[in-house]
């Protein structure tokens, strides 16, 4: 069955829009291009849910030195969610030729959209973007998020503390959602959040979490071939 001419609810994780150092350009101008052959060659449409990358924890950890103390989680949860909302303005902007001109941040409206992309921020505290991008499944009929991060795969523990960390190319939701649990808190680093989980297996919708920097294998995933990455659902 042909995948052309479908809409795609792409999570286009922070981590690739401003990782440590700041905007990475290079990255942008590569995923530009090849959203926009998507859009021409094979006709397809994207809801793009941008994260807030390094710029969220940058202002909280300055909130929290000038302050001498944390602040709120939901202090917390604002900051983040401003910073996803200036990286989708710049990422809308790239695409604005062919980009609905409004970011969608207020996820109880249903937005008619008519041009083939159409840019996501964050909504509100107790959410991250990966809740929003299940939203739109729910608001537009989709059944499908790709994930895009800095990383390959998930894993069944964090690899960065343990070293016999596994790899893992397909899991089902009640699986996921035993490794991760059910409490989202800001900047809390799992590969897909809990509460987006929780609904994601409510809504039988299917994840293909993967490295947004490799775009070759982003195809692989849209085309609905064989792709190296991990499939929640």
């Amino acid at each position: 069955m042909s995948s052309d001419g479908q809409a795609f609810v792409l999570s286009l994780g922070g981590s690739l829009v401003v990782p440590n150092g700041g905007i990475d350009t290079q990255f942008l101008k590569a995923f530009n291009s090849f959203i926009r052959k998507q859009v021409s060659e094979k006709k397809r449409r994207f809801f793009i849910v941008v994260g807030g990358g390094t710029t969220a924890g940058e202002y909280s950890n300055a909130g929290k030195e000038i302050l001498g103390y944390d602040i709120t989680k939901e202090d917390q949860d604002w900051l983040g969610i401003h910073a996803t909302r200036l990286n989708a303005q710049l990422v809308r902007t790239l695409f604005k030729d062919i980009a609905d001109p409004r970011v969608i941040k207020h996820y109880e409206i249903i937005l008619k959209i008519e041009k083939p992309i159409a840019i996501a921020a964050g909504w509100k505290p107790g959410w991250s973007t990966d809740y929003d991008a299940v939203i739109l499944c729910q608001d537009y009929n989709l059944k499908n998020v790709i994930n895009l991060s800095n990383i390959d795969k998930v894993y069944d523990k964090d690899p960065k503390q343990f070293k016999d960390a596994k790899p893992i190319d397909s899991i089902s939701w009640k699986e996921y959602r035993a490794i991760v649990g059910d409490t989202w808190t800001p900047r809390m680093n799992v590969p897909f959040d809990p509460i987006a989980a929780k609904l994601g297996e409510e809504l039988n919708i299917s994840v293909k979490f993967l490295n947004g920097k490799n775009l070759e294998n982003l195809e692989q995933a849209l085309d609905d071939k064989p792709f190296v990455g991990t499939t929640i659902g």
